[in-house]
């Protein structure tokens, strides 16, 4: 191949890399500014705003109950409940948790739609964006996730995310929830109601906490499990919070059988039956 070709597949790449750039570019452009929410609560969301515009389009009146509240005071069993059923890597992930992306993408090809976002996705998602799939939509919220990794702990992603989450009609946050499902502060909750609200994500309309079905039940049976393996729950709690979705916690191991009292006596030898000792 001459010089000349080379210089211009060198050509063509370089035009091709700035081609490609330039997108990418303007996309971390409209990134917003993640740094001051390490000490400002938000005044709003992007969802709360898609609720209150959907109302008004509908002729309704939009009702927000919204209640902010540090995370001390929301219930130990619902922030751990939220990250097992939501994203059991949150820990330990810079925001995108890609093995778990990775399988969403070849389930979404085999036709079911299964999320891969984790908790710091879903909060960006629920501050800045709306819930319409685009992969343009899905680049953005990866964007802001890290940008929200970047200035935030993750303590205090998971306290922006229990305060702005969805959990119903007019419903944000967990203080709100719990005193619209359960009647009380979020910093009350049992095991079992904080199973129940954890369940009801990312899909608090159809999967309500006052909605009961098997498949539900199962779910919230495993978050109640890792409670008890995470030891945040003693043995009574465990069985209350299981008895409430009609399970039972596994009882002891029988015990073992006792041995006998004495040793069984030895069978007689075999008989003799020529009676006498055959020579040698």
């Amino acid at each position: 191949m001459s010089r000349r070709w080379l210089r211009v597949i060198v050509r063509i790449i370089e035009i091709g890399t700035v081609i490609a750039a330039i997108p990418a570019l303007l996309l971390w452009c409209t990134v917003p500014t993640t740094a001051r929410l390490a000490t400002e609560n938000p005044r709003s969301t992007a969802f709360i705003d898609l609720r209150r515009d959907q109302a008004e389009a509908a002729g309704k009146k939009f009702q927000l109950h919204w209640e902010w509240r540090p995370i001390g005071k929301i219930s130990r069993y619902l922030r751990a409940a939220v990250v097992y059923a939501e994203d059991i890597h949150f820990y330990t992930h810079d925001g995108v948790d890609w093995a778990a992306m990775s399988d969403a993408v070849e389930r979404d090809f085999a036709g079911a739609k299964i999320g891969g976002s984790t908790i710091t996705q879903q909060l960006a998602k629920n501050l800045y964006l709306s819930p319409n799939r685009s992969y343009i939509r899905k680049a953005r919220e990866m964007l802001i996730a890290f940008s929200l990794e970047d200035h935030l702990t993750k303590t205090r992603i998971l306290e922006l995310y229990l305060n702005v989450v969805e959990w119903g009609d007019g419903v944000f946050g967990a203080e709100a929830a719990a005193k619209r499902w359960f009647g009380h502060s979020a910093q009350s909750l049992s095991p079992a109601e904080a199973a129940r609200l954890a369940i009801a994500l990312p899909n608090p309309i159809k999967r309500a906490p006052n909605v009961h079905t098997t498949e539900l039940a199962q779910k919230a049976i495993r978050i109640i499990n890792l409670l008890r393996m995470q030891g945040l729950i003693d043995a009574e709690q465990y069985g209350s919070a299981l008895a409430e979705f009609g399970a039972r916690a596994p009882g002891p191991p029988p015990p073992a059988a006792a041995p006998p009292a004495s040793a069984p006596p030895e069978p007689p030898p075999p008989s003799n039956d020529s009676g006498s000792e055959s020579n040698p």
